[in-house]
């Protein structure tokens, strides 16, 4: 009887892809109360108004954590003290924990620092993943790319370091720190630009003209492995669903 109730909590959690109502209806209550969740964030000083979405959302982000924390090992697959611990260390877990924090702002107001955590509200808009099928998709395709994509990630950060080194000593009265030079070769390889540090020596320019080629590749060839990867993922689906 108690794994039965407890098969059936762990069905009405995860998304509804059947005709199950009551997994439809809980499925847009978290929904609806992600999005009243993130309210607070676009708005400037606090009010009662704010105070009492905080408490409603939190309450049922805690309860909510608290049922997939219990229904671990169905998520996980397997019966075992290690599918608990296994499951809060996953991504989405992670999520749902930061997500839950700001409620300690409720009870701490006044206190120094206590603030800033009301910016984890933020992490409420990652649980709209779970219910959106494209976004479950994308998510998939991300991690089976993590590995390029973090190689990638590598080389652009050492580029950056590279090439804010060489400015920083090429343009030494146009960065005030070393940070700056950061900034800038960031902003380059992005080609975003913004124009507010511009270097003045003919090799300071060769190495941003660079820098700004290179933002290309930056932005294609992550594209390229995502888009592939994606294709791949759907590809996939529609033979499934064809067979």
């Amino acid at each position: 009887m108690k794994e039965g109730l407890k098969r059936r909590i762990y069905e009405i959690l995860e998304p509804s892809t059947t005709k199950d109502i009551a997994s439809k209806a809980y499925d847009f209550m978290l929904t609806t109360a992600v999005v009243v969740g993130l309210i607070p964030m676009t708005l400037k000083h606090e009010n009662p108004f704010v105070g009492w979405i905080d408490v409603v959302t939190s309450l049922l982000f805690i309860i909510d954590y608290g049922f997939r924390f219990y229904t671990a090992d169905y998520k996980m697959g397997y019966k075992s003290i290690k599918a608990y611990i296994a499951y809060v260390f996953t991504p989405m877990a992670i999520f749902d924990f930061l997500s839950i924090v700001p409620v300690i702002t409720i009870f701490g107001r006044g206190v120094v620092g206590i603030s800033l955590l009301r910016l984890f509200r933020v992490f409420r808009a990652v649980k709209l993943v779970r219910y959106s099928k494209s976004m479950v998709i994308i998510t998939n395709v991300i991690r089976k790319v993590r590995k390029q994509l973090g190689a990638v990630f590598i080389l652009v950060m050492m580029y950056i370091v590279i090439s804010a080194m060489l400015m920083f000593q090429l343009e030494p009265k146009l960065f005030n720190s070393f940070f700056d030079a950061l900034y800038w070769a960031t902003i380059s390889i992005t080609t975003i630009g913004y124009g507010d540090i511009s270097p003045v020596t003919p090799l300071g320019r060769i190495i941003t003209m660079i820098s700004a080629l290179m933002g290309m590749a930056v932005i294609a060839l992550p594209t390229g492995i995502i888009t592939a990867s994606y294709m791949a993922e759907i590809t996939k689906k529609k033979t499934k669903y064809e067979l």
